[in-house]
């Protein structure tokens, strides 16, 4: 539950919801339509965004993508020597081949082809060493170094070459790769970024008079990261903050206020930034690792991590549950459908909290009893949760676990 204006208060149970055998119909009834090609929808929609294109011509994209590295496959598996390969700008897949024969038979294929001055498998060789000379000497004034098959060098990162450590790396660099090694000035220097645990509370837009609780962390078909959370904690795109620093931004949510609605979302994980695999507990021992998002019985012991009740426990009590909340503050009412209930306490600010049965995910705190107060780990109260299985199957996304 957020607080401020993104308050959500139980009033009643509107509707006793399907029976578990009619629950699959309806993931198949509310569920995304499958896109052209079998891609997930989402992923086709935030790669149109990104490439200013309509949904077909992504679809388009990708297909022509999955077919060139499929041509490639096929190539290697024939016995073509490959040596690394890029798409470039336009969209086409380069391969680095070994000799002219290997060439050959990949333009023949209807690929590009080059014939590197290095390849990817020399370029390994002195990275590899670079690392081996970082880990003798971190080399404070460097950012970073790696492969970049494209240029056909390792290209080296570095902030300030005064330092004596970087000069000792890239005198170490020019020896092993000598012009292979392309050095860029970069003044940005890097940090480790936040790795924020379930429970932990989150500012929406930075208000501290605001807040969600976090929830779990899922990556799609391309590897991207994601929160999965209480879909009126991220509607309408709020940053979320750490204390005081960014770590998220709502990007999609099934929740609207005023109308049917289910209490599902996502936000989208700032880069270099992590979800943890374990929920805190705060202070009840130590954090619990996530295993997986197998629903636990009706019955079964259930625990949420929260920033406002911190860690409290009790039952499954039904799933598919429909109930209505109503704004304290304008009286406008939302029907919110697909919810699990439990005895388990909360209070304001727990939504989108992390429950969590043995080690296995179960949802995220969408609502509880107005001016329900908790008392205790295992105090009395009400709560209802989204269900994380049926999120994560809505969206496309794969848990992140240990």
């Amino acid at each position: 539950m957020t607080l401020s204006r993104n308050r959500l208060l139980t009033t009643a149970l509107a509707v006793a919801a399907l029976a578990a055998t009619g629950m699959q119909g309806a993931h198949a009834a509310t569920g995304p339509e499958p896109a052209p090609g079998h891609y997930q929808p989402q992923m086709v929609h935030a790669l149109a965004q990104s490439l200013g294109v309509s949904d077909t011509a992504a679809v388009r994209h990708l297909d022509r993508q999955a077919d060139q590295q499929e041509t490639l496959d096929r190539l290697e598996r024939a016995g073509v020597r490959a040596d690394g390969a890029f798409f470039d700008d336009a969209g086409r897949l380069v391969v680095n081949a070994a000799d002219g024969r290997a060439a050959g038979a990949v333009r023949n294929a209807g690929l590009q082809a080059r014939i590197p001055e290095r390849g990817e498998a020399a370029l390994d060789r002195i990275k590899a060493a670079l690392d081996a000379q970082a880990a003798r000497q971190v080399p404070e004034g460097v950012t970073s170094w790696g492969v970049d098959v494209a240029s056909d060098t390792v290209t080296v990162t570095v902030a300030d070459r005064n330092q004596a450590a970087a000069r000792a790396f890239l005198a170490a660099a020019a020896r092993h790769g000598g012009s292979a090694v392309r050095v860029v000035e970069d003044k940005d220097v890097l940090e480790a970024q936040a790795t924020v645990y379930p429970g932990s509370r989150m500012n929406l837009n930075n208000d501290p008079n605001s807040w969600c609780s976090v929830g779990f962390g899922a990556r799609d078909s391309q590897g991207r990261q994601h929160l999965v959370s209480a879909g009126h904690c991220v509607a309408g795109g709020p940053g979320l903050y750490l204390d005081g620093d960014r770590f998220a931004v709502g990007e999609r949510s099934r929740y609207r206020e005023g109308y049917d609605s289910v209490d599902m979302g996502t936000a989208r994980v700032d880069s270099g930034d992590a979800i943890a695999t374990s929920v805190g507990t705060w202070g009840n021992g130590g954090p619990v690792a996530v295993k997986g998002s197998q629903r636990a019985p009706r019955g079964a012991t259930v625990c949420k991590s929260g920033a406002t009740t911190g860690w409290t426990c009790g039952e499954v009590s039904s799933y598919n549950v429909s109930v209505t909340y109503t704004n304290r503050r304008t009286g406008v009412r939302t029907l919110v459908t697909g919810l699990g209930s439990s005895s388990v306490c909360t209070e304001g600010g727990d939504s989108g909290g992390a429950y969590i049965a043995g080690n296995q995910g179960q949802g995220m705190t969408s609502g509880g009893p107005t001016d329900q107060q908790c008392n205790g780990v295992y105090g009395s109260g009400s709560s209802y949760f989204q269900p994380l299985d049926d999120t994560l199957r809505y969206y496309g996304l794969t848990l992140n676990t240990q």
